[in-house]
């Protein structure tokens, strides 16, 4: 049985594409020891470190009602009920439906905090701290001390246990987009102070870096990386339409200043040849991130594209394999004689 690392970019309602290329990989019969996701990459990914099987993740998502997790506070008016939330709480929507699903699915898979994702420890990175042993890491980013947390890898920055923190608030914090979701609050119990968590993507959207050893050992297997976003900042007109537009020299150079803060670490690890040969790339260009109330035809090319992706990638992968084992083939076998005795 095929294994591999997964880690699985943010993208919101893109992400479709990445539960079918998670279901497609299951049905090839992979199976996953560790999975890295930032966002929507971050849910899909709980699933699967939960044990959910490609016919239970393909059920679970049957449940989620896309239209629902825009869900407005009080009273509940549009326009007036997230201009409000704005101002009071500095996100348009609550995000407790999200949150509330992804509990109670996790549930039925016995997973309610990360102490029911540890994991075996044998043959790790014999650098890897003891607090480094979970099934799951779940990207989100601190703004109140500027820095990104993996989750539960991070908790002991905050006095937390980790075995005690909730997955799916871990994954609620990790699709906090900035306005668009209300941040979270992660409190230090020793000294009481407060930060304010929004998603991951805003400091590293594709950590596809994070499960590489670094105690010069081989890696036991593969890191396969699913990713849903052009290369930004090129393509930055697909992901925030505004953006794409050019604007007065200022600005202009005031919004290249912030793309490549953000972007900027993932786009140097994406440009390693090796990086790019263990990605998993799926088109999801014609589905916004927010686009909650996308039509069925959409939703069903991107379900497409997410598992074509996959048997693309495969495809290629095997035949490099085959190729490789051919040439070992050939350098073992007896040379030919030249000339005459």
């Amino acid at each position: 049985m095929p294994q591999a690392d997964l880690v699985l970019e943010g993208g919101g309602v893109k992400g479709l594409g990445t539960v079918a290329a998670v279901i497609r990989l299951l049905e090839h019969g992979y199976r996953f020891p560790r999975i890295a996701g930032t966002s929507v990459g971050a849910l899909v990914g709980a699933l699967a470190a939960a044990g959910a099987d490609a016919a239970r993740i393909r059920s679970d998502l049957g449940r989620l009602d896309l239209s629902r997790i825009p869900d407005r506070r009080r009273p509940g008016l549009p326009v007036l009920s997230e201009g409000l939330a704005l101002l009071t709480r500095s996100g348009a929507y609550a995000g407790d439906y999200l949150r509330d699903w992804l509990d109670r699915e996790l549930s039925a898979l016995g997973v309610t905090t990360f102490g029911d994702l540890r994991r075996e420890t044998d043959g790790d990175d014999a650098k890897l701290p003891p607090d480094q042993h979970y099934k799951l890491v779940v990207l989100v980013t601190d703004i109140t001390h500027g820095r990104l947390l993996r989750l539960p890898w991070d908790y002991h920055l905050l006095h937390l246990d980790p075995d005690a923190q909730s997955v799916a608030e871990a994954v609620r914090m990790s699709m906090s987009l900035p306005l668009f979701f209300e941040p979270q609050r992660l409190i230090d119990p020793v000294t009481g102070e407060v930060s304010l968590i929004v998603d991951g993507a805003v400091l590293s959207n594709f950590a596809v870096e994070i499960f590489d050893r670094t105690d010069g050992v081989l890696p036991r297997w593969p890191t396969f990386g699913i990713r849903l976003l052009p290369d930004l900042p090129k393509g930055i007109g697909e992901v925030f339409p505004g953006l794409g537009m050019p604007l007065p020299p200022p600005f202009e150079l005031l919004k290249k200043v912030l793309i490549t803060a953000v972007v900027g670490h993932d786009q140097t690890q994406l440009s390693r040849p090796e990086v790019r040969e263990r990605m998993i790339t799926i088109d999801t260009s014609d589905v916004g991130i927010t686009e909650f109330d996308i039509d069925q035809a959409s939703r069903d090319e991107l379900i497409r594209n997410g598992r074509d992706a996959v048997d693309r990638f495969l495809a290629r992968r095997n035949g490099q394999a085959a190729r490789a084992d051919l040439r070992t083939k050939l350098d073992a076998s007896p040379r030919p004689k030249i000339g005459t005795d």
